[in-house]
């Protein structure tokens, strides 16, 4: 009885396998605790286990390669087509068995100990940055209940320390503001170590490094391509990886009309808004551009009306770059700029 794919379907606690041979037939279904799901891949021959693309799914990649299997993760909206009448976690497993099987699926590439750690990094700083807007709004909020509207933004919160030794407020509510505002500098502290972090991680990791000779990409941008592109070669070119994240057309045809509609916005919201965004600086710094790249995005601002199709033309050209210097591990090329005549 060798087992030729096994699935498993991830939990916190417990976690269910479905075992197939070569054929295709089920071998067994169980159920493991997560010492017990190791020690029995131990004890398996080599062969491909499958998961879920999901919370705790790359860790569980990084065990099973080193006991000699393969793994493969499959995006959870790939294989929920593939689940049989009523859900439950063999059905899921089973499903996630069937998915692996097809000549056609995509898989995800598990990331390294050093991508988990890029991507832990920066999305542990946008989760301060949203609570310091939260604990931003939140002051103006209180204030305008005691009938005092500060000027929008983060730096009229600086003045709050001086506007409450001269108000005349009760000492409860004085209370609440200072310990809002002292959680504001926190996160504000935190916030500027992340950001140093955040350089100094770019400065040490390959690809982010590389990544940053692309025009306005910063360490920010960078080290997040680099966490989640890893070599590039999960697609077989620049245009498979801009599609993953949503910045190609979406396409609505039939009887050979071909029509194309806006941006998919599909994938990986935070890449797409983090290209448009350099796309954007880019559009602003274009008089001190040069190069090939430079010369397009004139040609497209000279034959389009909004600057807006230009950006998202921008961003996908970034995206496909991007993919072309992790996938060849080379640096950003401009190009020689046209003469002018």
């Amino acid at each position: 009885m060798k087992v030729a794919i096994a699935a498993i379907d991830l939990g916190k606690r417990t976690f269910h396998l479905h075992a197939q041979d070569e054929r295709g037939n089920e071998l067994y279904r169980k159920k493991f605790t997560r010492m017990t799901l190791i020690q029995h891949l131990a004890n398996l021959e080599p062969c491909t286990v499958v998961m879920e693309a999901c919370g705790g799914a790359h860790f569980m990649a990084q065990q099973v390669a080193k006991l000699g299997h393969t793994p493969k993760l499959i995006a959870p909206h790939l294989v929920r087509p593939y689940v049989k009448s009523n859900k439950n976690d063999f059905a899921d497993a089973e499903a996630i068995c069937e998915a692996a099987t097809r000549p056609t699926m995509r898989f995800v590439p598990p990331k390294t100990q050093a991508q988990q750690a890029l991507a832990m990094l920066n999305s542990t700083r946008d989760a301060f940055i949203k609570d310091r807007t939260a604990t931003v709004n939140r002051i103006h909020a209180a204030l305008l209940e005691v009938g005092v509207s500060l000027a929008p933004g983060f730096k009229s919160i600086n003045e709050l320390p001086g506007l409450l030794e001269t108000s005349s407020f009760s000492e409860a509510i004085k209370l609440n503001l200072t310990m809002l505002h002292e959680h504001f500098n926190y996160l504000t502290e935190r916030i500027k170590t992340l950001d140093k972090r955040v350089q100094c991680q770019a400065a040490e990791d390959d690809l982010a490094s590389r990544l940053m000779t692309i025009p306005c990409l910063g360490p920010i941008t960078s080290t997040v391509l680099a966490a989640e592109l890893g070599d590039g070669k999960q697609f077989k070119c620049g245009r498979g990886y801009s599609a993953s994240i949503g910045l190609v057309p979406k396409q609505h045809s039939t009887g050979d009309k071909t029509v194309l509609l806006g941006i998919s916005k599909r994938g990986d919201r935070n890449q797409r808004r983090l290209l448009i965004q350099c796309a954007r600086v880019y559009l602003i710094q274009l008089e001190r551009q040069k190069g090939a790249l430079a010369d397009w995005v004139r040609q497209l601002l000279a034959s389009h009306h909004h600057s807006n199709l230009v950006v998202c033309a921008l961003a996908n050209k970034l995206a496909r770059i991007a993919w072309a210097i992790a996938a060849h591990h080379t640096e950003f090329d401009a190009g020689p700029a046209k003469m002018n005549a």
